[in-house]
């Protein structure tokens, strides 16, 4: 079976380079997926192929028109799932790269300017996705991101496909540290264990490192989280001028 992805646009060179290289180029080699980029611009109806408008309401910025989105899906007769990467939406994680890369089509609109009309997450996305909390300039980064985590794990995408089977969050967590050859490098050394050749005690290390970081990790979000929220609670402080 072959994964169909759409991805929708206003820069479709954007997606040219990083489709021809390393991972997705070689799953599209394999016959594993097929990339089809379409030009928003494509979809419109004036002479200025116009794309973009000032927000109802006032305020700064200009938000993406819903008819281009629209448009390009219907005549592309794309069936879901079919994502709209957006601040507003969940964060991306693994077991989503797994559902997609199980099925037969993926569809990706990309945004760009302020925002994008609110009746496309609302009435064409069947799901938002984020990287994080953190703004793009556009949608196509986060875009490259989900395809290159999706097609990966599609077969005859990895020259070996256990890789895959022992990333970080194949398994809910991180995976152990690597190390490579010279075992000692400007007087830091790879851990003994992993050059004793003793199978079980190197498996056993790996996981109780992965375990490690896992925690590690969880502590420092959720540190992260609490100091966020204490900020937000807090507010600016006030002065005379304000009151």
């Amino acid at each position: 079976m072959t994964l169909r992805i759409n991805l929708l646009t206003i820069f479709p060179e954007y997606f040219t380079n990083p489709l021809g290289l390393s991972i997705p180029a070689r799953a599209a080699a394999a016959g594993a997926v097929s990339y089809h980029v379409v030009d928003l611009r494509e979809h419109t109806h004036d002479r200025h192929r116009t794309v973009d408008d000032y927000p109802f309401g006032g305020g700064p910025g200009m938000v993406m028109k819903p008819g281009p989105f629209f448009e390009a899906v219907e005549l592309l007769g794309a069936r879901a799932p079919i994502v709209l990467v957006s601040a507003r939406g969940r964060r991306f994680v693994q077991a989503d790269a797994t559902r997609y890369a199980a099925g037969d089509e993926l569809t990706i609109l990309c945004g760009h300017y302020k925002d994008v009309d609110q009746r496309v997450a609302d009435h064409l996305a069947t799901e938002e996705i984020s990287l994080g909390d953190f703004v793009l300039s556009g949608g196509e980064p986060a875009a490259l991101a989900i395809v290159d985590a999706t097609v990966r794990l599609l077969e005859g995408a990895l020259s070996d496909p256990e890789s895959a089977r022992t990333d970080s969050f194949a398994t809910g967590g991180l995976s152990a540290p690597s190390f490579t050859r010279p075992a000692i490098y400007r007087g830091l050394s790879a851990p003994d264990v992993l050059l004793s050749g003793d199978h079980a005690r190197i498996e056993q290390w790996r996981r109780d490192e992965a375990r490690r970081l896992t925690e590690e990790k969880a502590v420092r979000e959720a540190d992260a989280a609490d100091a966020a929220w204490r900020n937000d609670s807090c507010g600016p402080a006030r002065s005379d001028s304000d009151l």
